[in-house]
């Protein structure tokens, strides 16, 4: 059965001298995978974390940065402005979230992807498969974070979402534009009229 990291690598692994940022290591497992896809495509790998984690595999075609993904004067040293591929999986809170990613997709190239891991909130919900409240909170608030930056960034970059397991965020970059802010959705979910809709929904028939 194709893992979640499988499916992102199978929309990557075509491209030659490909170039990744990574966001967040910790044991290594996404690492080793853009490894094996560097060493088959002539490409290279960042990754960038606030913990050591440099022995988590050797090869030449690695640089481990140990820094927070925000200290932007430390990691900036070391990428340019041709990046493939920027996989965010570091601190998930949705504010950190929003700045990483508004800071390294203008590094990313026309064209090019950047994923954001966590987004899906469904199986932490009660009673699920993993039935833990706080990362429900933290993914639910990401996803809807990511909606409204995509809501005033629409010619921007293309979204898409992938919700087997803990869920993507995929994001393909269409135009060199700098991005707009993002600002909350003006919902109309809790007017009068959706209330009174729910109310008479309700209303039993005689």
């Amino acid at each position: 059965m194709e893992t979640k990291l499988d499916y992102i690598i199978n929309r990557i692994k075509h491209i030659k001298k490909i170039q990744i940022l990574e966001l967040g290591v910790r044991y290594g497992v996404s690492t080793k995978k853009f490894i094996e896809l560097c060493d088959s495509n002539d490409g290279f790998l960042i990754s960038v974390d606030i913990k050591d984690f440099s022995n988590v595999i050797k090869s030449d075609r690695w640089k481990f940065i140990n820094s927070s993904d925000d200290n932007f004067e430390e990691v900036d040293k070391f990428i340019t402005k041709d990046l493939d591929f920027i996989f965010i999986d570091s601190l998930h809170w949705p504010d950190h979230v929003e700045k990483v990613f508004y800071h390294y997709y203008d590094f990313l190239k026309k064209g090019s992807i950047c994923v954001i891991d966590d987004v899906s909130w469904l199986p932490y919900s009660k009673n699920q498969e993993r039935d833990k409240e706080f990362s429900e909170y933290i993914n639910r608030s990401t996803f809807y974070k990511i909606l409204e930056i995509y809501n005033q960034n629409q010619k921007n970059f293309d979204l898409e979402f992938y919700f087997r397991d803990s869920g993507y965020a995929i994001i393909t970059k269409n135009e060199e534009n700098f991005l707009n802010k993002s600002k909350k959705i003006k919902s109309r979910e809790f007017g009068i009229k959706n209330l009174l809709r729910k109310i008479y929904k309700r209303k039993p028939i005689n």
